[in-house]
């Protein structure tokens, strides 16, 4: 080889690399429950983008939010940590400041590991682990951020409003890098999906890309265009018809995005991860007359967000990569959101996090192997869950308006997951050696508050 082949070869090198290296995508959607989606098994539900994305790749029917509400299981796709260890334990609160911390100072993260690998990488969307300067996306490994840091807004005038702290506090919130933008009278969602679609349009196969897009859909205040209602019969329930129209947006934003991807012939090579935060809610302000809301489905578990039954945590998720992850595949092997971090950064061969709770699961997706893990918890205000196989041990367990199973007081709830996924059957007063043998593996609250 003479001289200048020699050196052709070596400026096409790193170009090959990354070439061989995918782009990772997470989509993260909020208070979506499992009844919400039709890949699983829910035909009036209209996502035609998301059940194909499902269908080209694994779809988990064991897959588990770290948390039943947003910040600490955000936290946990990002960290690959519990929330006692990442240290965000509830919602956080959103404040006119902007000063409310939530990731640590230097906190490790999938986007930091990934650029420091040489990724680009953008968090496209709703943020809610933390608006002090420290726990913002560029602080925790992002290039380019757009989108907002509170739990939710408005999504027309992406205004954040609350009452109840004393004053009404009322701000806008949409940030594209730390300039302020607006885009009065713009849908989320769509404002979401075009900036998503650009940043995918300015890709190229020289370098891999990690991009989060974490839509604020479905969740409240319920609001969506005409065009996506008109999908639903007007003889639904109005709440369910607004609910699952807000579905059917967010499902239209995936489809743009994946357009963009095959147009940019960077399909292939692209590992798509799929998720909502948690389950869907009851809250009574997501109702349009102040009742329990049951516009979002968890069907067939039970309980809701806010709340350690199954209806909480155990959350729509899927994973698609073309190249590698044979299609159609439906597993049951148990995971969790901090095992993303973890699986992502095996597969772009950048090694793994100083510390990480969550595990590898590329076994599981790439050859059909089982769970990594023995077992998992959860922590939550002062309930406490454990999962090993199919028995599941809560403490405390959550009540929640018009659930006609179980008795104000009960201690603990051991439910077999096999034979009752709904939990209808408490059978603590009959195992009691399983319940020892659980008790053994709950999480310890932390000794002090999260930072």
């Amino acid at each position: 080889m003479n001289r200048r082949s020699f050196l052709g070869a070596a400026a096409l090198a790193p170009l090959a690399q990354a070439a061989s290296r995918p782009n990772f995508i997470i989509i993260y959607t909020d208070d979506q429950g499992i009844g919400d989606l039709g890949c699983y098994g829910h035909p009036e539900v209209k996502t035609p983008h998301l059940d194909r994305l499902a269908a080209s790749g694994a779809r988990f029917t064991n897959w588990y939010s770290n948390s039943p509400v947003c910040s600490p299981s955000r936290a946990s796709v990002l960290t690959g940590l519990y929330p006692e260890n990442h240290g965000i334990l509830d919602v956080l609160t959103s404040t006119a400041q902007f000063n409310t911390p939530g990731l640590k100072p230097g906190q490790t993260t999938l986007a930091s590991q990934l650029r420091t690998a040489g990724y680009r990488t953008a968090h496209i969307g709703k943020w809610h682990m933390g608006s002090a300067a420290h726990s913002r996306p560029q602080a925790a490994g992002f290039d380019e951020f757009f989108g907002f840091y509170s739990g939710w807004t408005d999504y027309y005038s992406h205004r954040y409003y609350t009452l109840g702290r004393g004053q009404s506090e009322i701000l806008h919130d949409l940030w594209r890098n730390q300039q302020e933008v607006w885009l009065d009278n713009v849908y989320q969602t769509e404002a979401l999906a075009r900036e998503a679609t650009a940043f995918a349009g300015r890709q190229s196969p020289a370098q891999p890309f990690y991009l989060n897009l974490w839509f604020g859909a479905p969740h409240y205040p319920m609001t969506a265009p005409q065009r996506y209602l008109d999908r639903y019969p007007a003889s639904m329930d109005r709440d369910r018809r607004l609910h699952l129209a807000m579905v059917s947006a967010l499902d239209d934003a995936v489809g743009s995005l994946m357009a963009t991807l095959k147009k940019r012939g960077l399909l292939n090579n692209t590992v798509v991860y799929f998720q909502s935060d948690n389950g869907a809610t009851q809250e009574t302000r997501a109702d349009h007359a102040g009742r329990p809301y049951r516009g979002g489905s968890n069907a067939p578990f039970r309980g809701w967000k806010q709340g350690l039954f199954e209806g909480g945590i155990r959350v729509p998720a899927f994973m698609s990569w073309p190249r590698r992850i044979a299609a159609g595949q439906v597993l049951d092997g148990v995971g969790m959101a901090m095992d993303i971090a973890p699986t992502f950064l095996s597969f772009a061969g950048a090694g793994q996090s100083p510390r990480t709770d969550g595990k590898n699961q590329s076994a599981m997706l790439l050859d059909r192997g089982k769970s990594a893990h023995d077992h998992i918890h959860w922590l939550y205000l002062n309930s406490r869950a454990v999962r090993r196989g199919d028995w599941k041990l809560i403490e405390n367990p959550p009540r929640f308006p018009d659930d006609p199973h179980g008795q104000p007081g009960e201690k603990l709830w051991l439910s077999n997951l096999a034979a009752d996924p709904g939990e209808t059957r408490n059978r603590a007063a009959d195992e009691h050696a399983r319940v020892r043998e659980l008790q053994t593996l709950l999480p310890a609250f932390p000794s002090t508050p999260a930072a």
